[in-house]
């Protein structure tokens, strides 16, 4: 499952909710907006594992497919159960989620089976699975005024956000990839090239987000919304320290650390607009912070293991 992974998808949906809504949605649809993602989110994971089951025998026989721990039928079977579950609960919603689980699940199938390993196009491939995830909490607030621009603007704020992760996130399998013919945009353009990229994806996503949250009124508590935004921005910078320093002998471990840190940026960056429009600040710094300590802990306590022994 990647406990580490799941609530970044939960909490972009909830933001997009709470966008639309101009606070926490009430509990029922708050609920929904999150976990229906998350299950979604943890089907595509199965799914990828599945296809990535040849890879992975070659670089990392330890994950269950290939040790034989599950059957590569009993990853499809169970990530399956996840996506039905997360489908019938789309039912309690409005009907364009439904219609957005679809499109969802296009995307998913397209990225574990096609894109992943097709550089760029994969990495977008990923932002764009995001930016549904994002919609998908907008249009569970059934109302019959129209989307605000600036709300439609921010997905691409999103877009940009889990394409960058994505590529950070690539670079820690770069041997792995290249013997396994995966022409990844680190394999294909180098980590320098690469990290390039990353830096000016983040640049657009960062000025996107401080112009649009600048010139539209989306944020009732700027303050509070600055201060998680610079924090995500220091946490960004000591990211990109670690990498640019070590380029000429970074290491898997490293690699692996350094996108430890874009996951936790991750989770401060989506409550940033949680906190920034939710009137009862006891309740919006408790999501922040508790979806903060669950992602590092379980990223202390699984993720090493899961990806390098």
């Amino acid at each position: 499952m990647r406990p580490y992974t799941l609530l970044w998808c939960g909490l972009v949906s909830l933001v997009g909710a709470s966008l639309r809504y101009g606070d926490i949605p009430p509990l029922k649809t708050s609920l929904l907006v999150f976990f229906i993602p998350i299950l979604g989110w943890i089907a595509g994971l199965y799914l990828a594992d599945y296809y990535d089951k040849g890879l992975d025998a070659i670089q990392k026989p330890h994950r269950p497919i290939p040790s034989g721990r599950i059957s590569p039928r009993e990853a499809l079977i169970v990530g399956a159960s996840y996506a039905l579950i997360g489908l019938g609960l789309t039912f309690l919603l409005p009907l364009m989620n439904i219609a957005l689980v679809f499109i969802a699940g296009i995307l998913v199938l397209s990225y574990a089976k096609f894109t992943k390993a097709k550089g760029l196009l994969g990495n977008f491939n990923r932002g764009a699975m995001t930016v549904i995830t994002y919609l998908f909490g907008v249009v569970s607030i059934d109302s019959n005024t129209t989307i605000p621009i600036a709300i439609w603007l921010l997905s691409a704020v999103f877009f940009f956000h889990d394409t960058n992760s994505n590529i950070i996130g690539a670079i820690r399998d770069v041997h792995g990839d290249k013997i396994g013919g995966y022409a990844t945009t680190p394999v294909k353009y180098g980590i320098r090239r690469t990290l390039i990229i990353s830096v000016l994806l983040s640049i657009i996503y960062l000025m996107l987000t401080a112009g649009i949250t600048s010139f539209y009124p989306l944020i009732v508590y700027p303050t509070y919304f600055l201060l998680l935004f610079a924090i995500g921005i220091i946490i960004l910078c000591i990211m990109y320290l670690i990498l640019f320093t070590s380029i000429k002998t970074l290491t898997q471990k490293q690699s692996l650390h350094a996108h430890e840190l874009f996951v936790a940026e991750r989770i401060i960056f989506s409550t940033a607009f949680i906190v920034g429009i939710a009137r009862l600040h006891l309740l919006s710094f408790t999501i922040c912070i508790v979806s903060l300590a669950l992602t590092l802990l379980s990223q202390h306590l699984l993720r090493e293991r899961y990806e390098l022994t």
